[in-house]
């Protein structure tokens, strides 16, 4: 036997996530596109969704759906194709996606940066070239007419520890991950983002006062076996501590878990071999959220939160709901125990460009890869009613 709860309280931001160059398609101008043709990743993006084009259809679903929220990244290399040279037309189209969602009950929370640049920003050293943070401030700032206006909430950066772990697995000259944990993080890459994120903050401020800024921080959720607390603190404070450190002044601050990692005294350790495994082979945990919600709030101090991912890549849309559901109650029970929780965001609206391959689904909405047909699966209908209803199923006792 069930019964339902009511733990998201009014104003709950209740949506999903996507990323410009994950649906968009043919992002031919920016650094990942470049990587992808080299033949550097497994495939490329090509057409995506064509979401640039199907914008209003992927916003039309949501909203019909029940969510009331919708983050979307707004792509540099189109804003930007060439330094100092801002196209008019592109910065016409992203504000046409706030005023279309906007038009649709949907409130838009815009990333300014998600893991792409413009090649000529990668040419000219990255991040951590003289001059990037000023560079990466004036993007910011050209970004006025998109988000003036109709905007409440404003991500600055995607996963700032992740660029810095990808940052030092290229100086270092490994290729892959390792089996578990993350590679060593470049600390000037860490630096240079942090800056970034500061500089993009006050000029967010500049444009609107009222826009709440923050940015969103991949949680790993480390937990520590017996004897291995000083060697997991350690190990976390540059890949995740010093970018939630950063956002003490902020607004908000993104959560985004999907699973755990675990820490032993030699560092991280694989999960056991009988795990039940995503379609991305990190271990199923749906109690991740919990533990980065409270660990972030640990940190940051009084700074409000926001999950603004979490999900799972699952061919099974059952295992997803399942998912969900205890990631959900691990949300409800933070709140309840009086974390200051903003909204909930899921990974992600669309099955997408992962980042080198189509084959890790994390959509609610199936996309056919010929057509760009999309579908809603049963998720998107069960996620987009506790939506509408703010209630939790949950056993009952």
């Amino acid at each position: 036997m069930t019964h339902a709860v009511t733990p998201f309280p009014d104003g709950f931001l209740w949506g999903a996530s996507t990323a410009a160059h994950q649906i968009e398609g043919n992002n031919t101008n920016s650094d990942w596109w470049r990587k992808e043709i080299a033949g550097a990743v497994k495939e490329p993006s090509l057409d995506a969704c064509d979401s640039y084009h199907r914008w209003r259809e992927d916003m039309d679903l949501l909203a019909g759906l029940g969510f009331t929220d919708y983050r979307f990244s707004i792509e540099w290399a189109r804003i930007e194709p060439a330094p100092g040279h801002f196209s008019r037309a592109e910065l016409a189209h992203y504000r046409r996606m706030v005023e279309g969602a906007v038009e649709r009950g949907l409130r838009p929370m815009v990333t300014l940066h998600h893991f792409t640049v413009p090649q000529w920003f990668e040419d000219r050293g990255g991040w951590t070239a003289n001059g990037a943070v000023e560079l990466f401030e004036r993007y910011v700032r050209a970004t006025a007419p998109v988000i003036a206006e109709d905007v409440r909430h404003v991500c600055t950066i995607n996963e700032p520890n992740m660029i810095s772990v990808i940052a030092g697995l290229a100086k270092s000259g490994e290729h892959g991950f390792p089996p578990a944990g993350l590679p060593t993080p470049d600390e000037d890459t860490t630096k240079a983002v942090i800056a970034a994120h500061h500089a993009a903050r006050a000029a967010v401020k500049e444009i609107n006062p009222g826009i709440q800024v923050g940015w969103s921080v991949a949680n790993q959720v480390y937990q520590a076996l017996p004897g291995a607390e000083d060697v997991t603190a350690a190990y976390r404070h540059g890949r995740e501590d010093v970018f939630i450190e950063a956002a003490r002044g902020d607004d908000w601050i993104g959560v985004q878990s999907y699973t755990r990692t675990r820490i032993g005294t030699d560092g991280p350790i694989p999960a056991p071999a009988d795990a039940e495994r995503t379609l991305t082979q990190w271990e199923y945990y749906p109690a991740a959220v919990g533990h980065a919600l409270r660990h972030t709030a640990e940190i940051v101090g009084d700074v409000p939160l926001v999950v603004t991912e979490n999900g799972i890549a699952a061919a099974d849309d059952a295992r997803r709901v399942d998912y969900y559901t205890g990631a959900l109650h691990e949300v409800a029970r933070a709140i309840e125990d009086g974390l200051d929780v903003r909204g909930y965001l899921a990974w992600s609206a669309l099955d997408n460009y992962e980042w080198g391959s189509y084959e890790p689904t994390f959509g609610l909405i199936a996309v056919d890869p010929e057509t760009f047909e999309r579908t809603p699966k049963p998720s998107a209908h069960w996620l987009g009613g506790i939506g509408r209803s703010r209630e939790l199923p949950r056993a009952a006792g």
